[in-house]
């Protein structure tokens, strides 16, 4: 099993920051890439950015680039988002997930409230 923790989501004025953490623990798993996606109300889920460990690409929707910036340490299996210039379209519940391969993701964490307010 394997358990994938997210913190540091909360309420935030608009042009804050923001910066969201995860930690992947349990057994061990190949990780290939772990991401962030995040669900809005009323609207789906949606991919905000991701990095893959091999070679270090990292990969952002158009909504967040040149705001958002993905990070991590493949070794500790924790991966963070630094969100600036948060914008009210911005509030969702976001979520980390970690792939063992290219395909999909295997593990999703419990999602944590992101809140940008005007």
């Amino acid at each position: 099993q394997v358990q994938l923790v997210e913190s540091g989501g909360g309420l935030v004025q608009a042009g804050g920051s923001l910066r969201l953490s995860c930690a992947a623990s349990g057994r061990t798993f190949s990780n290939y890439a772990m991401g962030w996606f995040r669900q809005a109300p009323g609207k789906g889920r949606e991919f905000v950015a991701r990095i893959i460990w091999t070679g270090g690409r990292l990969y952002y929707a158009n909504s967040v680039k040149g705001r958002f910036t993905i990070s991590g340490d493949n070794a500790k299996n924790t991966v963070y988002l630094q969100m600036n210039s948060l914008k009210l379209e911005d509030t969702a519940v976001y979520y980390c997930a970690a792939a063992s391969n290219a395909y999909e993701y295997d593990y999703w964490g419990q999602g944590t409230q992101v809140t940008v307010s005007s």
